[in-house]
């Protein structure tokens, strides 16, 4: 039998067979005809028998389709047709016949003026067209893929509905953007699809998720996944208008607890299961409340592949992590929190991102997100990509997807993930590994202006947000506004006091004397920045030992000294933040796979590291002087700072309006002090309101049986002194009353 012969051209035909066509709406769907009068008609479905078209006004057969190709390409002529019309495909297949709507008769939907904003970089909320979305086109229901691969032959939809096959479901490029888009009729949710895209010199490339997905499957499966309009109903209204307001949060207690959302807590000791985001709605929303926190930061919650990355080398940015429910589910767990008052910050990682095939390494056979030339688009540490800050679509994709949690899922802040790694060229590399800027320096001015951006689009449009920078070196103006010539975040994780008192801490006592500076240092430049004193699941890992463990001596002084630093920690200016389990002393190093050890709380002395906690953020919160000026000079006064010899440090911390003092004493060695003089400028009773070395926190329970009175005889230069009792190892926390 004789094979039909086509309008199409043999060049024509062998490109949609080998799916490198690069406009195939030219060729499929309805045409006139270029080889005599009236329409034609061209499909192209594999596995197919015998296509008719139907007319859809009155429901007639136009006409049978010629298979002009053995793989599934039919063509004919609409008889003496020559207006377009309406019409759907019947389908006889081996073993059913289907009627099915044409994807190649609807026109495009691309709005151009979203074309321009995303390729000048401007773009805010590209999530809610690029990828894929349930659409109703022309009446008919059905998904619209987009996709950006500007340098690419060809793309196809591939997934469960057509069998993988990418011939059956060629998208249509729009060259100017350079993205590809295809409305397909009558699919519905919680389909599995991927992007094959055909480079440049014809070969396909390994399939692509979706990098816009909303949804994808857990790993080891990588696919994309469809689904349907949001419809959760939200109950945060209140809480939601109040952050559009706009929110001091620098006059306010900030406590931080971070969480791995996986290894928080598992379901029981023999089922090592995940509790999902309702279950952590119910479990951790309570505890953490109970703790006194007044914020939750969770670990990055965009979908990722491997679970050693802890979700910080991300490939569904767009998607929450399904490893613990759906999208609606997450959406349930924010909105819980916000109901009962607590503020929900993620990690986010626009630095780089992982070299799995699936991903956004060499999407359409070139560079498209990231550098071609390695000395910019790969970073050494991690093994990853790097984002090509420089082009305006990559940053309308990071500035939309750091806008999309606030406005998707009503998350109250970022901490943005390894900023210095962004901010410096040379980050990393030796000589010779790394390129310089336009002006010969070592500056990335791209990522800085991006960086820039996102904070500044992110305080516009959600004022009562927190941006927080983890950012290790001294670049300056961090924490400044975008106008003062700073990178406008809110603030600045503190690093230096980390390092430096993490490591103050794990010396012997009898050497601390000699190490006072690292204690005090971080004093000198508190205020350069506005503050947050980290102690993040990235000081517990990778054989650095839990808190507890970096404490030196016996049993008793590990825990003792751990609950003097909680006490230094949460006394000294900045915001706090700690990782879960530090707050009951985890004797082990975290571990991503296995829950948190709980059991360790039958026992008394982690149950006093964490009651000091709970009464540390209680004190923080009620006492106006421990946090309203956490950023500003005014709130910190030295009394004693040169006491190396005992490894004593005093100071006073000031409210805002005057009215409030604090007075904060810790002792660094297990030396118990009896009489120790302090000279303060105002008299009065000052109150105990917090020792550590308390009976309930596991200590020797010295003290100053509830608080003294100052004697009037000068002492330091100052007119009148306190003789207190100072434990060993301790912090004590002492208000002086008004009046």
């Amino acid at each position: 039998m004789n094979t039909p012969t086509s309008s199409l051209s043999p060049a024509d035909i062998d490109a949609l067979i080998h799916t490198q066509h690069e406009d195939v709406f030219s060729v499929l769907g309805m045409h006139s005809n270029s080889k005599g009068n009236g329409l034609v008609v061209r499909a192209l479905l594999p596995g197919a028998k015998k296509i008719d078209v139907i007319a859809k006004k009155g429901n007639r057969k136009v006409a049978s389709l010629d298979k002009i190709h053995p793989d599934g390409l039919f063509e004919g002529a609409m008889g003496r047709r020559r207006n377009r019309f309406d019409y759907y495909l019947d389908v006889q297949y081996p073993l059913a016949t289907e009627q099915k709507e044409d994807p190649y008769q609807f026109p495009s939907v691309l709005n151009d003026d979203d074309c321009y904003l995303f390729a000048e970089g401007t773009h805010e909320k590209l999530y809610r067209w690029m990828g894929c979305h349930p659409q109703q086109h022309q009446g008919i229901d059905g998904l619209l893929f987009m996709l950006w691969a500007p340098s690419c032959k060809n793309v196809a939809v591939v997934g469960e509905f057509n069998h993988w096959d990418g011939r059956s479901h060629m998208m249509r490029k729009h060259h100017a953007a350079g993205i590809w888009e295809l409305f397909i009729p009558h699919l519905g949710d919680g389909l599995s699809y991927k992007f094959q895209i055909t480079d440049q010199q014809g070969t396909q490339l390994p399939l692509k998720a979706d990098p816009y997905a909303y949804a994808m499957e857990q790993a080891p499966a990588t696919a994309s996944l469809t689904v349907a309009k949001a419809a959760y109903q939200w109950q945060d209204q209140a809480w939601q208008a109040a952050q559009q307001k706009g929110v001091n949060h620098y006059q306010q207690a900030v406590s931080i607890y971070e969480v791995h959302a996986g290894s928080w807590r598992r379901k029981t000791e023999y089922d090592n299961c995940y509790l999902s985001y309702r279950e952590l709605a119910e479990e951790l929303i309570p505890y953490v409340l109970d703790m006194g926190f007044t914020h939750l930061q969770l670990m990055p919650i965009s979908e990722f592949p491997f679970d050693g990355s802890w979700g910080y080398q991300p490939i569904g940015m767009y998607t929450p992590t399904g490893r613990f429910g759906s999208a609606d589910d997450f959406r349930y767990f924010v909105d819980q929190c916000h109901q009962h008052n607590l503020s929900v910050l993620v990690d986010w990682v626009p630095g780089h991102f992982p070299t799995d095939e699936h991903g956004l390494g060499r999407l359409d056979g070139s560079c498209v997100y990231e550098h071609e030339d390695p000395r910019k688009g790969f970073h050494p540490d991690w093994n990853t990509l790097i984002y090509n800050y420089s082009r305006g679509e990559v940053v309308s994709f990071l500035l939309s997807n750091a806008l999309f949690w606030m406005d998707e899922f009503h998350i109250d802040g970022l901490r943005v993930d390894a900023v210095a790694s962004m901010l410096y060229l040379d980050y990393s590399r030796e000589e010779g590994e790394w390129l310089a800027n336009d002006e010969g320096g070592r500056e990335n001015i791209e990522a800085i202006a991006l960086l820039q951006k996102v904070n500044q689009r992110a305080y516009f449009n959600y004022p009562g947000c927190m941006m927080i920078a983890e950012e290790s070196t001294a670049w300056p103006g961090v924490s400044k506004p975008v106008d003062q010539g700073g990178l406008g975040f809110g603030y600045k994780w503190n690093m230096g006091w980390m390092n430096d008192t993490l490591q103050y801490m794990s010396r012997d006592p009898i050497h601390r004397q000699y190490h006072h500076n690292e204690i005090t240092f971080g004093l000198a430049y508190s205020f350069s920045e506005n503050f947050i004193l980290p102690l993040s699941h990235d000081e517990v890992v990778h054989g650095k030992g839990s808190l507890l463990e970096k404490m030196p001596g016996d049993d008793w002084q590990k825990f003792a000294n751990l609950r003097a630093y909680l006490g230094f920690m949460w006394t000294h200016p900045g915001k706090k933040l700690l990782f879960m389990g530090c707050e009951f002393a985890q004797r082990q190093e975290w571990n991503h796979d296995h829950s948190l050890d709980w059991h360790l709380l039958d026992q008394q002395p982690h149950q006093g590291v964490q009651q000091l906690v709970k009464d540390l953020n209680h004190c923080y919160k009620t006492l106006p002087a421990l946090h309203q000026q956490d950023c500003q000079p005014e709130g910190f006064e030295w009394l004693q700072l040169d006491n190396s010899a005992d490894s004593i440090f005093a100071y006073l911390r000031h409210a805002a309006d005057g009215s409030g003092v604090v007075l904060v004493v810790c002792n660094m060695t297990p030396s118990r002090h009896d009489h120790f003089r302090l000279g303060v400028a105002t008299g009065g009773f000052y109150r105990e309101v917090l020792n550590s070395d308390s009976a309930c926190y596991g200590g020797t329970n010295a003290g100053n049986n509830g608080g003294i009175n100052t004697r009037d005889e000068g002492w330091d230069n100052y007119p009148c002194h306190l003789e207190i009792c100072i434990p060993p190892l301790s912090t004590v926390i002492f208000q002086r009353q008004e009046g």
